[in-house]
């Protein structure tokens, strides 16, 4: 047993030696495994920022155990025959649907009602045009889990009586109340002037796009300021995660009894959800590593065949090496083995300058992107484990080329 530490410990150190000696070689011959494992850990974390970013982004619009009923929505993949099936088949949510669901909905712990409008706002030579106006139940504060900086949401009493009151998106305040409390302040939406009563704490972009560029307003003002007959949405929240998934059944449930429908019948309506959402965001990035990760990892191989070109010019090198060994009793499968472990040992200490990189590199692409860049274990394991693989493979011809030297032969090489 020590005789066998003893060897593998030479070795080792043997390995080391040699590639101490040449330092720039050994660097150049090590790019392509750095610039491999750091490339594929870069990407998996980059995967997986972009997977947390748009579910970060999602919760602090919807909030969490949140779910949708609409005439028109799909978290999925949606054929284009299959979206105009639905458009054919579906009907606007009505106001008396949303109360019927609201009444006996058991699981629910908040039912709420959601209606969208777009305008331009203008105040005297200011203009923010495009503006989401949104017009909502009380509860939608519970519901969405929003966080006010200024204010208060508006009440029950205020929503039953249509009252001139809103909340505002950062945006807005920017552009209208800069350097000063919007709170107590009036706007007016379509001529209607309107109190400010709260302000929501800023969003933040989503894909370059403003996550507070909006007003809210009671859901019975925006009827009647925007008089739109079209259907509205219905919002449902759960406190207790556990019984989340059944009360989107017994909404669901519930509006298909509303409107009559038999155990064969389609939908005539649809239902989405945080989950689901945060579901189909799982498929989409782990299809992206499927294809993206395999193509970074090409750059391994080709790594991996700069180390075989290296190793064979080593084993050029050290002919008369090789033969002094043998020729005092080494094995084919000693001196096999010594250039085994001194492939393995370049690529490993590439891994891990390429994983030191990975490290730089994600915490940059983080700071200039705004994202939180997560580094998995699970890749670092892979890409480390494929660069050894690879350092092996690439070192079996040339360790076998230098086992089968002739002493005599490599004794007179010089």
């Amino acid at each position: 047993m020590r005789q066998l530490y003893s060897f593998y410990s030479d070795a080792f150190w043997i390995a080391l030696k040699s590639i101490l000696e040449h330092k720039l070689r050994a660097l150049l011959t090590l790019v392509g495994i750095i610039i491999g494992v750091a490339a594929v850990i870069v990407v998996s974390a980059s995967i997986s920022g972009l997977k947390t970013y748009v579910v970060d982004q999602v919760s602090k619009v919807l909030g969490s155990n949140h779910f949708m009923i609409t005439r028109m929505a799909s978290v999925g993949n949606t054929t284009e025959e299959q979206y105009e099936r639905m458009n054919r088949r579906n009907k606007d949510v009505t106001w008396e649907e949303y109360e019927y669901i609201k009444d006996n909905c058991r699981l629910c712990s908040y039912v709420g009602a959601q209606m969208n409008a777009g305008t331009d706002l203008k105040e005297g030579t200011l203009e923010l045009p495009a503006t989401r106006i949104i017009g909502v139940t009380d509860n939608m504060y519970e519901i969405e889990d929003k966080t006010l900086t200024g204010g208060r949401f508006f009440s029950t009493e205020e929503v039953a009586r249509s009252a001139k009151v809103a909340v505002i998106g950062n945006d807005v305040v920017e552009k209208f109340f800069e350097g000063r409390s919007p709170v107590g302040q009036t706007i007016k939406i379509r001529g209607v002037p309107v109190q400010i009563i709260g302000v929501e704490q800023k969003r933040g972009s989503f894909f370059g796009q403003s996550q507070d560029r909006h007003l809210y307003i009671p859901i019975t003002l925006h009827h009647q300021i925007f008089n739109r007959t079209g259907g509205i949405q219905v919002h449902g929240k759960t406190i207790d995660k556990d019984s989340f998934k059944p009360a989107i059944d017994e909404a669901h449930l519930l509006l298909r009894n509303k409107r009559k429908l038999m155990g064969s019948d389609e939908d005539t309506f649809s239902v989405v959800n945080v989950d689901e959402f945060n579901a189909t965001m799982d498929q989409i990035t782990g299809a992206i590593a499927m294809v993206v990760i395999p193509i970074t990892m090409i750059i391994l191989v080709v790594g991996g065949i700069v180390v075989m070109n290296i190793m064979l010019v080593s084993v050029t090198e050290r002919t008369f090496e090789v033969g002094l060994r043998k020729a005092i009793g080494a094995t084919r499968n000693q001196i096999m083995m010594q250039f085994l472990i001194e492939s393995a040992l370049l690529c490993v200490v590439g891994g891990i300058m390429g994983l030191l990189l990975a490290i730089g590199a994600t915490q940059l692409v983080g700071y200039l992107l705004g994202m939180t860049m997560t580094i998995t274990l699970f890749y670092v394991f892979i890409s480390l484990s494929v660069s050894s693989v690879i350092g092996i493979a690439a070192g079996l011809y040339p360790a076998w080329k230098a086992s089968r030297l002739d002493p005599i032969v490599a004794l007179t090489q010089n």
